[in-house]
């Protein structure tokens, strides 16, 4: 599927009378000013670690070549959406050699300051990439080919006319059911509730997955977004969905 020229990404889309076009994203893209730590981080590091933009419009671009070695080579690839500022990236990856980690993160200082964990932890089976993770979820990365999907505290997008800004929804689950290998898990976790009850509700609906609210996973770092918001009195829910193996109902 990756060799061919792929569509337009969601912020190059135009109409037909050349006016750029206007999308529901699940992410705001925020300021990019790196401190004197995350430049250095950057410098050392963004070559061999993070993914240019413009490299996913190029024809035959493959996430395989960007790692370096074949889907024979590995055991998985996991792949990571808000991945912000890698603290749950480099303990999980560093813990997972074998695997290659893709990880999704489109706010600039947070990966710098990723790729400075990564350093510290000797995680380099990780890529960091900016483009809009739907989009290449749709476009460059194979069906049945995703061991597990990481998303952790995705963007609430608390206010009611915002939901539909919010990354789990029908179609995406759709698309995450495909793209997940048989067995493959996909681990959620939230701190706003209401979310936690869409996740459930839209993930209990959606063909080929099972699974639901679990015990904390006990591997996921506490990180200072989750103790913010326990802080605050949010509760934490973990949720876990898997594809069905094949040969098995769904």
């Amino acid at each position: 599927m990756n060799h061919r020229v792929t569509p337009a990404r969601p912020h190059h889309k135009l109409t037909e009378d050349g006016r750029r076009m206007r999308e529901v994203l699940t992410y705001a893209r925020r300021g990019s000013r790196f401190t004197p730590q995350q430049q250095a981080a950057w410098d050392a590091h963004h070559e061999d670690w993070v993914i240019p933009d413009e490299a996913v419009d190029q024809e035959g671009f493959s996430f395989d070549a960007r790692f370096g070695r074949g889907p024979d080579e590995r055991d998985g690839l996991i792949v990571e959406i808000g991945s912000g500022v890698g603290e749950a990236t480099a303990a999980l990856a560093a813990a997972r050699p074998s695997y290659d980690v893709l990880a999704f993160e489109v706010w600039r200082p947070g990966v710098a300051a990723t790729l400075a964990r990564l350093r510290d932890a000797g995680a380099e089976n990780v890529r960091m990439c900016g483009v809009d993770a739907v989009w290449s979820m749709e476009h460059l990365i194979a069906p049945g080919s995703i061991s597990e999907l990481w998303t952790f505290f995705p963007d609430p997008w608390h206010k009611a006319r915002h939901h539909k800004r919010r990354l789990v929804n029908p179609a995406f689950a759709r698309l995450v059911a495909e793209r997940l290998a048989p067995g493959g898990t996909w681990r959620l976790a939230t701190d706003w509730a209401d979310y936690a009850e869409q996740m459930r509700e839209v993930l209990d609906a959606t063909p080929g997955l099972t699974g639901g609210v679990v015990d904390r996973w006990d591997e996921r770092p506490v990180t200072k977004f989750e103790r913010k918001g326990v802080a605050v009195g949010r509760t934490i829910t973990d949720l876990a969905y898997h594809r069905a193996d094949e040969g098995a109902g769904d």
